[in-house]
């Protein structure tokens, strides 16, 4: 098989800031897999959690070394292929992108969707959340009546852990309840609080409405975690602690839900994985997403059906998506019908 990689930069509408910083574009890798007369995608976009940083440098560079292994292989060799970049221990944004675009080609040659492929069911698909990012209570509400304008919102997810401290968290979150009172509320800290304040944020939360916190605490103080769960009014998501399947099992007493990203866990393959692992621990399951555009998006809409919680919003804040895939229907994200992720150039890119 041939495999080609193209760099792309996508820019937000709206930069989007979190407890570790503020993103307004970045470049991705898409990558192609052609064999057959058949090319399947994939993306990567570069992401930094802790010591795990992937810039889009590293991810290039290590598909690069790792294609000529690859090509003497083919796109229906699979797990040979995922045992070569397991031992190759690539970066895994890198290793999501190929595995995604293994998918897509897999899914053209059978002339099927992939969800149809699994045997899922759309109807199960949940609504999609829209993200908040740290910013003024009147930023915050001017960025709810966009969503509102620009979709039909059923849940909002408000980033938390100002630089400000709890109480601009708590004036933020109040100025988008009273913006849009009816959709669902989720926070996501992504570990901007201390013990202290994440146990008296979890109250007030709860008093406010909010369904759900995600990462309170920092990647690393998992036993800290453990204390919060006990205390906490409302469940505890992780995300920035949880990679892949094997970290699952270790979270079960600090956490009731674990959030999927391509980006993290590798692809398609591990993303299965790490759902039905979490189904094994009596943990429910939330898929995320970087700065991915709808190629990425679309991929993991793919198992949406699978999902508890969805939060597959980066793309509908871009203003050069280079990329179509799932649409976005009564609030939710829905993919099509087309043959493997159903992705294609946008109009235009085109």
């Amino acid at each position: 098989m041939q495999i080609n990689i193209e760099l792309f930069t996508i820019n937000k509408r709206f930069p989007l800031t979190i407890s570790r910083g503020t993103t307004a574009k970045t470049t991705n890798v898409w990558v192609k897999i052609s064999e057959d007369g058949i090319e399947g995608w994939g993306e990567a976009s570069p992401f930094n959690v802790g010591n795990y940083p992937q810039s889009t440098d590293i991810i290039q560079q290590s598909i690069l070394q790792i294609a000529p292994s690859l090509q003497t292989l083919h796109p229906s060799q699979r797990q040979q292929i995922e045992l070569m970049l397991n031992k190759a221990q690539i970066p895994s944004a890198a290793k999501a992108a190929l595995d995604t675009a293994l998918h897509d080609w897999m899914g053209k040659r059978a002339k099927l969707p992939l969800w149809q492929i699994w045997g899922l069911d759309r109807s199960n698909i949940k609504p999609v959340s829209v993200t908040i990012g740290i910013n003024s209570p009147e930023a915050a509400k001017a960025r709810v009546k966009d969503w509102l304008q620009f979709m039909d919102v059923k849940m909002l997810k408000v980033k938390l852990g100002s630089p400000d401290g709890i109480d601009a968290d708590v004036k933020m979150l109040d100025a988008v309840r009273k913006e849009a009172p009816t959709p669902d509320l989720y926070v996501d800290a992504n570990g901007g609080w201390n013990l202290e304040d994440a146990q008296h944020m979890c109250f007030i939360l709860a008093d406010m409405g909010v369904k759900y916190v995600e990462q309170p605490l920092p990647r690393g103080q998992e036993q800290s975690l453990i204390q919060l769960k006990k205390s906490s009014p409302l469940p505890i998501f992780v995300d920035e602690s949880c990679f892949t399947s094997t970290d699952i099992p270790c979270l079960t007493e600090c956490a009731d839900g674990v959030n999927i990203k391509l980006m993290k866990s590798g692809g398609l393959t591990e993303a299965m994985r790490m759902i039905h692992t979490a189904r094994a621990c009596n943990l429910q399951v939330m898929f995320g997403c970087y700065s991915d555009s709808a190629i990425a998006n679309t991929a993991l809409a793919q198992l949406a059906p699978l999902a508890d919680y969805l939060d597959l919003d980066s793309h509908l804040n871009l203003i050069d998506d280079p990329f179509t895939g799932a649409s976005i229907e009564d609030g939710k994200i829905l993919p099509n019908n087309l043959p493997g992720l159903g992705v294609q150039l946008s109009a235009f890119t085109a």
